[in-house]
Protein backbone atom coordinates (compact mmCIF):
# COMPACT_ATOMS: atom_id res chain seq x y z
CA UNK A 1 0.00 0.00 0.00
CA UNK A 2 1.14 3.42 -1.07
CA UNK A 3 -0.21 6.55 1.02
CA UNK A 4 0.38 10.18 0.99
CA UNK A 5 -0.80 12.02 4.06
CA UNK A 6 -0.94 16.01 4.35
CA UNK A 7 -1.72 17.87 7.11
CA UNK A 8 -0.17 20.85 9.68
CA UNK A 9 -0.10 24.35 10.81
CA UNK A 10 -1.43 22.57 14.35
CA UNK A 11 -0.26 19.14 16.51
CA UNK A 12 -4.27 18.83 16.02
CA UNK A 13 -4.24 18.31 12.51
CA UNK A 14 -0.50 16.35 12.35
CA UNK A 15 -0.69 14.16 15.53
CA UNK A 16 -4.02 12.05 13.67
CA UNK A 17 -1.90 11.76 10.59
CA UNK A 18 1.18 10.23 12.65
CA UNK A 19 -1.53 7.86 14.52
CA UNK A 20 -3.09 6.57 11.20
CA UNK A 21 0.20 6.30 10.43
CA UNK A 22 1.30 4.17 12.85
CA UNK A 23 -1.64 2.08 13.04
CA UNK A 24 -1.29 1.12 9.05
CA UNK A 25 2.12 0.07 9.91
CA UNK A 26 0.98 -2.58 12.15
CA UNK A 27 -1.40 -3.50 9.74
CA UNK A 28 0.06 -3.48 6.16
CA UNK A 29 3.79 -4.69 6.03
CA UNK A 30 4.64 -3.23 2.82
CA UNK A 31 3.17 -0.12 3.25
CA UNK A 32 5.37 2.76 2.11
CA UNK A 33 4.28 6.34 3.31
CA UNK A 34 4.88 10.07 2.23
CA UNK A 35 4.05 13.14 4.25
CA UNK A 36 3.84 16.72 2.22
CA UNK A 37 3.38 19.73 4.39
CA UNK A 38 5.46 23.16 4.53
CA UNK A 39 8.72 23.94 4.91
CA UNK A 40 8.45 26.25 7.63
CA UNK A 41 5.48 24.24 9.25
CA UNK A 42 5.37 22.33 12.33
CA UNK A 43 4.48 19.25 10.62
CA UNK A 44 8.45 19.41 9.15
CA UNK A 45 9.95 18.88 12.44
CA UNK A 46 7.20 16.49 14.01
CA UNK A 47 7.29 14.24 10.86
CA UNK A 48 11.07 14.33 10.17
CA UNK A 49 11.92 13.28 13.56
CA UNK A 50 9.13 10.39 13.58
CA UNK A 51 11.28 8.93 10.59
CA UNK A 52 9.02 9.58 8.42
CA UNK A 53 9.72 10.97 4.32
CA UNK A 54 8.56 14.28 3.95
CA UNK A 55 8.06 16.81 1.23
CA UNK A 56 7.19 20.12 1.39
CA UNK A 57 4.89 22.55 -1.06
CA UNK A 58 5.05 25.90 -0.78
CA UNK A 59 1.21 27.72 0.59
CA UNK A 60 0.09 30.11 2.71
CA UNK A 61 -3.67 30.67 4.50
CA UNK A 62 -5.93 33.78 3.51
CA UNK A 63 -5.90 36.29 5.41
CA UNK A 64 -9.79 37.59 6.86
CA UNK A 65 -9.71 41.02 5.99
CA UNK A 66 -8.87 42.69 2.67
CA UNK A 67 -4.96 42.26 1.73
CA UNK A 68 -2.46 42.44 -1.10
CA UNK A 69 -1.33 38.80 0.48
CA UNK A 70 -4.71 37.67 -0.56
CA UNK A 71 -2.99 38.06 -3.99
CA UNK A 72 -0.03 36.06 -3.39
CA UNK A 73 -1.90 33.18 -1.43
CA UNK A 74 -3.69 32.57 -4.75
CA UNK A 75 -0.21 32.38 -6.92
CA UNK A 76 1.15 30.34 -4.44
CA UNK A 77 -2.66 27.84 -4.50
CA UNK A 78 -2.05 27.63 -8.00
CA UNK A 79 2.00 26.61 -7.98
CA UNK A 80 1.23 24.44 -5.07
CA UNK A 81 -1.18 22.20 -6.88
CA UNK A 82 1.38 22.05 -9.95
CA UNK A 83 4.07 20.86 -7.59
CA UNK A 84 1.65 18.32 -5.75
CA UNK A 85 0.87 16.88 -8.69
CA UNK A 86 4.68 16.29 -9.95
CA UNK A 87 4.58 14.75 -6.01
CA UNK A 88 1.84 12.46 -6.75
CA UNK A 89 2.71 11.58 -10.27
CA UNK A 90 6.36 10.88 -8.87
CA UNK A 91 5.15 8.51 -5.77
CA UNK A 92 1.86 7.01 -7.55
CA UNK A 93 0.09 6.59 -4.21
CA UNK A 94 -3.02 4.29 -4.06
CA UNK A 95 -5.07 6.92 -1.56
CA UNK A 96 -3.97 10.51 -0.44
CA UNK A 97 -5.38 11.62 2.92
CA UNK A 98 -5.64 15.20 4.18
CA UNK A 99 -5.96 15.88 7.91
CA UNK A 100 -6.77 19.52 7.81
CA UNK A 101 -4.79 23.12 7.62
CA UNK A 102 -4.31 24.94 4.63
CA UNK A 103 -1.26 22.86 2.83
CA UNK A 104 -3.89 19.91 2.56
CA UNK A 105 -5.63 21.66 0.06
CA UNK A 106 -3.62 21.13 -2.90
CA UNK A 107 -2.33 17.99 -2.06
CA UNK A 108 -5.68 16.55 -2.05
CA UNK A 109 -6.96 18.59 -4.73
CA UNK A 110 -4.23 17.32 -7.00
CA UNK A 111 -4.72 14.25 -6.37
CA UNK A 112 -8.06 13.84 -6.79
CA UNK A 113 -7.91 16.02 -10.09
CA UNK A 114 -5.70 12.50 -11.03
CA UNK A 115 -8.45 10.42 -10.09
CA UNK A 116 -6.60 8.98 -7.05
CA UNK A 117 -8.85 8.40 -3.65
CA UNK A 118 -8.85 10.75 -1.51
CA UNK A 119 -10.14 11.15 2.02
CA UNK A 120 -10.20 14.54 4.18
CA UNK A 121 -10.41 13.93 8.03
CA UNK A 122 -12.63 16.46 10.34
CA UNK A 123 -11.47 16.57 13.88
CA UNK A 124 -13.69 19.40 15.12
CA UNK A 125 -16.89 19.82 15.53
CA UNK A 126 -16.56 22.94 12.99
CA UNK A 127 -15.37 22.55 9.69
CA UNK A 128 -11.94 24.32 8.48
CA UNK A 129 -12.24 26.30 5.88
CA UNK A 130 -9.80 23.86 3.91
CA UNK A 131 -12.02 20.94 4.55
CA UNK A 132 -15.25 22.89 3.32
CA UNK A 133 -13.21 23.48 -0.05
CA UNK A 134 -12.12 19.94 -0.29
CA UNK A 135 -15.40 18.43 0.99
CA UNK A 136 -16.53 18.30 -3.04
CA UNK A 137 -13.54 16.73 -4.28
CA UNK A 138 -12.52 14.31 -1.97
CA UNK A 139 -13.88 10.66 -2.45
CA UNK A 140 -14.71 10.57 1.55
CA UNK A 141 -15.45 12.90 4.54
CA UNK A 142 -13.75 10.92 7.81
CA UNK A 143 -15.68 13.06 11.02
CA UNK A 144 -15.00 12.60 14.67
CA UNK A 145 -18.21 13.98 15.83
CA UNK A 146 -21.51 13.14 14.69
CA UNK A 147 -22.34 17.25 15.03
CA UNK A 148 -19.85 17.78 12.23
CA UNK A 149 -22.13 15.75 9.87
CA UNK A 150 -24.07 19.70 9.25
CA UNK A 151 -20.57 21.00 8.40
CA UNK A 152 -20.81 18.79 4.79
CA UNK A 153 -24.29 18.51 4.34
CA UNK A 154 -24.22 18.91 0.32
CA UNK A 155 -22.28 15.49 0.44
CA UNK A 156 -24.09 13.01 3.04
CA UNK A 157 -23.10 10.05 0.76
CA UNK A 158 -19.78 10.82 1.44
CA UNK A 159 -19.41 11.26 5.26
CA UNK A 160 -18.13 8.31 7.88
CA UNK A 161 -18.06 8.50 11.25
CA UNK A 162 -14.28 7.12 12.16
CA UNK A 163 -13.00 9.18 14.77
CA UNK A 164 -9.80 10.68 16.08
CA UNK A 165 -7.29 7.71 15.35
CA UNK A 166 -5.20 8.94 18.58
CA UNK A 167 -8.07 7.75 20.83
CA UNK A 168 -6.85 4.31 19.61
CA UNK A 169 -3.63 4.89 21.26
CA UNK A 170 -4.82 5.67 24.35
CA UNK A 171 -7.46 3.88 24.67
CA UNK A 172 -5.35 0.45 25.95
CA UNK A 173 -3.39 2.73 28.54
CA UNK A 174 -3.57 1.50 31.95
CA UNK A 175 -3.02 2.99 35.33
CA UNK A 176 0.31 3.34 36.50
CA UNK A 177 2.27 4.88 39.14
CA UNK A 178 2.93 8.16 36.56
CA UNK A 179 2.09 10.92 39.69
CA UNK A 180 4.62 9.93 41.44
CA UNK A 181 6.94 11.97 38.81
CA UNK A 182 5.64 14.80 39.53
CA UNK A 183 5.78 14.37 43.29
CA UNK A 184 1.92 13.17 44.01
CA UNK A 185 0.53 10.06 44.98
CA UNK A 186 -0.59 7.59 43.30
CA UNK A 187 -4.10 6.26 43.26
CA UNK A 188 -5.15 9.21 45.31
CA UNK A 189 -7.74 11.81 43.75
CA UNK A 190 -6.57 13.80 41.08
CA UNK A 191 -7.24 16.72 39.57
CA UNK A 192 -5.25 17.77 35.99
CA UNK A 193 -5.31 21.35 34.83
CA UNK A 194 -3.68 22.52 31.49
CA UNK A 195 -4.10 24.78 28.94
CA UNK A 196 -2.94 23.23 25.90
CA UNK A 197 1.03 22.67 25.09
CA UNK A 198 1.63 26.54 24.97
CA UNK A 199 -0.45 26.97 27.90
CA UNK A 200 -3.27 29.63 28.45
CA UNK A 201 -3.09 33.16 30.38
CA UNK A 202 -6.52 32.97 31.95
CA UNK A 203 -6.45 29.10 33.26
CA UNK A 204 -2.97 30.03 34.74
CA UNK A 205 -4.71 33.37 35.89
CA UNK A 206 -6.99 31.49 37.82
CA UNK A 207 -5.31 28.94 38.71
CA UNK A 208 -2.99 31.39 40.67
CA UNK A 209 -6.13 32.95 42.34
CA UNK A 210 -7.54 30.06 43.77
CA UNK A 211 -3.86 28.81 44.89
CA UNK A 212 -4.52 29.84 48.57
CA UNK A 213 -7.61 27.09 48.83
CA UNK A 214 -5.98 24.89 46.56
CA UNK A 215 -3.79 24.06 48.58
CA UNK A 216 -6.13 23.32 51.88
CA UNK A 217 -8.00 20.26 49.37
CA UNK A 218 -8.51 16.80 50.41
CA UNK A 219 -7.18 15.78 46.82
CA UNK A 220 -4.07 16.44 44.85
CA UNK A 221 -3.87 19.08 41.57
CA UNK A 222 -1.58 18.97 38.60
CA UNK A 223 -0.69 21.81 36.63
CA UNK A 224 0.92 22.72 33.46
CA UNK A 225 1.74 26.18 32.77
CA UNK A 226 2.83 25.82 29.96
CA UNK A 227 6.97 26.31 28.53
CA UNK A 228 6.29 30.71 28.33
CA UNK A 229 4.30 30.99 31.34
CA UNK A 230 6.34 28.75 33.71
CA UNK A 231 8.93 31.33 34.67
CA UNK A 232 6.34 33.94 35.26
CA UNK A 233 3.98 31.64 37.75
CA UNK A 234 6.81 30.73 39.50
CA UNK A 235 7.36 33.86 41.46
CA UNK A 236 3.96 33.33 42.51
CA UNK A 237 4.33 29.46 43.90
CA UNK A 238 6.30 30.82 47.14
CA UNK A 239 3.32 28.75 48.97
CA UNK A 240 4.40 25.66 47.16
CA UNK A 241 7.97 25.51 49.11
CA UNK A 242 6.23 22.31 51.75
CA UNK A 243 7.88 19.60 49.92
CA UNK A 244 4.44 17.51 51.13
CA UNK A 245 2.30 20.16 48.93
CA UNK A 246 -0.60 18.53 47.39
CA UNK A 247 -0.43 20.87 44.64
CA UNK A 248 2.79 20.25 41.60
CA UNK A 249 3.21 23.04 39.08
CA UNK A 250 5.24 21.80 35.85
CA UNK A 251 5.99 23.74 32.50
CA UNK A 252 4.58 20.91 30.72
CA UNK A 253 3.44 17.42 30.56
CA UNK A 254 5.23 15.22 27.95
CA UNK A 255 3.57 11.86 28.63
CA UNK A 256 -0.28 13.17 28.51
CA UNK A 257 -2.17 10.31 27.86
CA UNK A 258 -0.59 8.32 30.62
CA UNK A 259 -1.18 11.05 33.16
CA UNK A 260 -4.83 11.41 31.67
CA UNK A 261 -5.05 7.31 32.65
CA UNK A 262 -4.22 8.27 36.33
CA UNK A 263 -6.63 10.78 37.08
CA UNK A 264 -9.57 11.29 38.61
CA UNK A 265 -11.09 15.16 36.50
CA UNK A 266 -9.40 17.44 33.85
CA UNK A 267 -9.92 21.17 33.51
CA UNK A 268 -8.93 21.60 29.85
CA UNK A 269 -9.31 23.65 26.65
CA UNK A 270 -11.79 21.37 24.46
CA UNK A 271 -9.17 20.74 21.80
CA UNK A 272 -10.12 18.11 19.35
CA UNK A 273 -6.96 15.79 20.54
CA UNK A 274 -7.86 16.08 23.99
CA UNK A 275 -11.28 15.09 23.65
CA UNK A 276 -10.67 12.69 21.41
CA UNK A 277 -8.47 11.03 24.33
CA UNK A 278 -11.03 12.21 27.02
CA UNK A 279 -13.71 10.11 25.55
CA UNK A 280 -11.30 6.93 24.87
CA UNK A 281 -10.43 6.72 28.80
CA UNK A 282 -13.99 7.63 29.90
CA UNK A 283 -12.96 10.62 31.75
CA UNK A 284 -14.78 13.38 33.06
CA UNK A 285 -13.87 16.97 32.39
CA UNK A 286 -14.86 20.54 32.78
CA UNK A 287 -13.71 22.74 29.51
CA UNK A 288 -12.84 25.96 29.02
CA UNK A 289 -13.22 26.72 25.12
CA UNK A 290 -10.22 28.93 23.43
CA UNK A 291 -11.82 32.30 22.22
CA UNK A 292 -9.20 32.34 20.28
CA UNK A 293 -10.08 30.03 17.45
CA UNK A 294 -11.48 29.94 14.00
CA UNK A 295 -15.45 29.90 14.16
CA UNK A 296 -15.10 29.40 17.98
CA UNK A 297 -15.04 25.47 17.05
CA UNK A 298 -13.38 25.07 20.41
CA UNK A 299 -16.94 26.00 22.11
CA UNK A 300 -19.12 23.55 19.78
CA UNK A 301 -16.09 20.59 20.38
CA UNK A 302 -17.50 21.16 24.20
CA UNK A 303 -21.03 20.87 23.60
CA UNK A 304 -20.76 18.09 22.42
CA UNK A 305 -19.73 16.63 25.59
CA UNK A 306 -22.07 19.03 27.43
CA UNK A 307 -25.41 17.48 25.91
CA UNK A 308 -24.62 14.25 26.83
CA UNK A 309 -23.76 14.96 30.44
CA UNK A 310 -20.05 13.93 29.91
CA UNK A 311 -18.50 17.42 30.77
CA UNK A 312 -19.23 20.92 32.16
CA UNK A 313 -18.07 24.18 30.79
CA UNK A 314 -16.89 27.19 31.62
CA UNK A 315 -16.65 30.48 29.45
CA UNK A 316 -13.03 31.91 29.10
CA UNK A 317 -14.48 35.21 30.12
CA UNK A 318 -16.20 33.64 33.11
CA UNK A 319 -13.16 32.25 34.46
CA UNK A 320 -11.86 33.33 37.67
CA UNK A 321 -10.11 31.70 40.72
CA UNK A 322 -13.28 31.96 43.31
CA UNK A 323 -15.22 29.81 39.89
CA UNK A 324 -12.35 27.31 39.53
CA UNK A 325 -12.58 26.30 42.82
CA UNK A 326 -16.81 25.76 42.88
CA UNK A 327 -16.91 24.10 39.67
CA UNK A 328 -13.73 21.59 40.96
CA UNK A 329 -15.37 20.87 44.02
CA UNK A 330 -18.64 20.16 42.84
CA UNK A 331 -17.34 17.55 40.98
CA UNK A 332 -14.24 16.73 43.00
CA UNK A 333 -16.06 15.76 46.36
CA UNK A 334 -19.01 14.17 44.89
CA UNK A 335 -17.38 11.00 42.96
CA UNK A 336 -20.75 9.31 42.34
CA UNK A 337 -20.96 12.21 39.52
CA UNK A 338 -17.71 12.04 38.37
CA UNK A 339 -18.38 8.18 37.68
CA UNK A 340 -21.57 9.47 35.60
CA UNK A 341 -19.69 11.87 33.58
CA UNK A 342 -17.13 9.43 33.07
CA UNK A 343 -19.54 6.95 31.59
CA UNK A 344 -21.20 9.46 29.33
CA UNK A 345 -17.71 10.40 27.99
CA UNK A 346 -16.87 6.38 27.67
CA UNK A 347 -20.17 5.99 25.47
CA UNK A 348 -18.82 8.89 22.88
CA UNK A 349 -15.55 7.46 22.37
CA UNK A 350 -14.63 5.93 19.83
CA UNK A 351 -11.25 3.31 20.69
CA UNK A 352 -11.21 1.67 17.35
CA UNK A 353 -10.79 5.13 15.41
CA UNK A 354 -7.55 4.54 13.62
CA UNK A 355 -9.59 0.74 12.52
CA UNK A 356 -11.98 2.71 10.94
CA UNK A 357 -9.77 4.44 8.50
CA UNK A 358 -7.70 1.88 8.01
CA UNK A 359 -11.19 0.22 7.00
CA UNK A 360 -12.43 3.12 4.81
CA UNK A 361 -8.42 2.94 3.06
CA UNK A 362 -9.12 -0.67 1.90
CA UNK A 363 -12.26 0.33 0.90
CA UNK A 364 -11.84 3.20 -1.29
CA UNK A 365 -8.37 1.01 -2.79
Amino acid sequence: MKIILSGGGTGGHIYPALALIRQLQKVEPTLDVLYVGTEKGLEKKIVEKAGIPFKAVEVQGFKRSLSFENVKTVQLFFKSVSDSKKIVKEFQPDIVIGTGGYVCAPVVYAAAKQGIPTIIHEQNSVAGVTNKFLSKYASKIAICFEEARQEFAKFPEKIVLTGNPRAQEVASIQQSTILEEYQLKADYPTLLIFGGSRGARKINEAFVAALPELVKKEYQILFATGEVHYQKIQEELAILADKDSNVSVVPFIYNMPEVFANVSLVMARSGATSLAELTALGLPSILIPSPYVTNDHQTRNAESLTTHGAAEMIADVDLTGERLILEVDQLMMNPDKRLKMAGEAKKLGIPDAADRLVALIRELI
